[in-house]
């Protein structure tokens, strides 16, 4: 971190005129007039209050810093600033109420065809988008605070937005009540770490189509679903906390056609489902803690070639359940809890295989409500029947080497 930012700054230092001025203003000043008035590199210092403006567009190299937070309102119209420029700073402002429309995602920070700019320090409230990047590449987007109260997910956009954006941090931000707290479509060599994404309407971070990337030691919490990646390739997860994303049909993760990636080193707890994946390939699951889920994973028969090694299972109410019989991924060396085995020649590996399916699931994974007789004498009898002797669950869906006692993986995230 402290490494970015002494980059961040060289940069600005760098592309800054010797001949540079610092532009002070006040509350009844034009902010547009500034910009129009300063010149490349230039820094307009806003002074303590509020500047009740909107559309504020930004064209040539400039650094906004605000004094204690001064507050730049919209009053519900529109954009507050938008900028198609090289080399722009902007800290320490807190912008509020923009419009709220989907024909121009009105953001309270808007960026088109820009390289080499930062967003850092800001506090943005009541925005409909928070921070929006189109078509931009080199961004720093770092120790924000975002933060929509919508009670419907049609009432607000996403917190932070890039769209054909490339080679790009977004780093230790707080992001609460939006759309996707985190969007990216068409992105790619870009890391999210260190952010708290909370209470958002759909998910906490959100991949389309946007390969190459990565996130860690990230925080996602009771968010319609945690995270969704679809239709990408070559993704980092991890270190991340998936917590308390409970409902109907919440995810810790959603994996849809993705291919090529890990997933590793992280906490999925509390969670209506752990991971749910389906039609996905050749991605490795390892050293994850899968603590008291519904559902610890679901696992779709168009999955192939992944691999699940060295994971913890426990106090899930269900392992894993899948809506196939054909089994094309691999289990091996992972800790159930409910393992019954034992170990006689003491490698603790378990002496005899772990089938993580049971037969209950199997049938709530076709008759949801028959979840009503879990717990029931009736099913764990037919339960232990079906570990003797399977009839419906997977036959090859079994860890061969389960351990008899879970990892201490250790984490920084723990």
């Amino acid at each position: 971190m402290k490494t970015t930012h002494i980059i961040l700054v060289q940069l600005l230092i760098w592309f800054i005129p010797a001949q540079a001025a610092i532009i002070e203003l006040k509350p009844g000043d034009s902010i547009q007039e500034a910009v129009n008035q300063a010149k490349d590199g230039d820094t307009l210092k806003l002074l303590p209050g509020i500047y009740q403006e909107h559309e504020i567009i930004i064209r040539k190299p400039l650094i906004l810093i605000g004094v204690d937070f001064p507050t730049i309102d919209a009053m519900d119209k529109g954009n507050v600033l938008i900028i198609a420029a090289e080399n722009v700073h902007i800290e320490g402002l807190r912008i509020i109420n923009t419009g709220k429309s989907n024909l121009d995602d009105s953001a309270g920070i808007k960026f088109f065809d820009s390289i080499n700019c930062s967003v850092v320090n800001n506090l943005l409230e009541q925005t409909f988008f928070g921070l929006h990047f189109s078509n931009s590449s080199n961004l720093t987007i770092k120790n924000n605070k975002l933060i929509s109260k919508a009670e419907r997910e049609f009432q607000t956009g996403n917190g932070i937005h890039l769209w054909k954006c490339k080679d790009s941090f977004i780093e230790n931000n707080f992001i609460q009540g939006h759309r996707d707290g985190i969007y990216l479509e068409f992105v790619t060599n870009t890391e999210s770490n260190h952010n708290m994404v909370l209470e958002n309407k759909r998910y906490g971070l959100h991949f389309m189509f946007s390969h190459d990337n990565s996130y860690y030691k990230n925080t996602f919490k009771r968010n319609g679903a945690g995270v969704a990646v679809m239709y990408t390739r070559n993704v980092l997860m991890k270190e991340n906390i998936f917590e308390e994303n409970w409902g109907a049909s919440a995810y810790g993760i959603l994996l849809k056609d993705i291919t090529d990636s890990e997933v590793v080193g992280n906490i999925f707890r509390k969670n209506t489902i752990g991971i749910y994946m389906e039609g996905s390939s050749r991605t490795l699951f390892q050293e994850n803690e899968f603590n008291q889920n519904g559902w610890a994973l679901k696992l779709m028969a168009s999955c192939d070639q992944n691999t699940f090694e060295a994971n913890n299972f426990i106090g899930n109410t269900f392992d894993i359940s899948t809506n196939g019989s054909v089994v094309l991924n691999t289990l091996t060396k992972n800790y159930w809890d409910k393992y019954e085995g034992y170990d006689l020649n003491k490698d603790r590996i378990g002496d005899i295989p772990y089938r993580p399916i049971n037969l209950f699931s199997v049938i709530v994974e076709k008759i949801p409500s028959a979840v009503i007789l879990w717990r029931s004498f009736l099913v764990t009898l037919l339960d232990r029947m079906e570990k003797v002797i399977p009839s419906i669950t997977p036959e090859n869906m079994i860890d061969n080497s389960p351990k008899m006692n879970p990892y201490d993986f250790r984490t920084a995230n723990s």
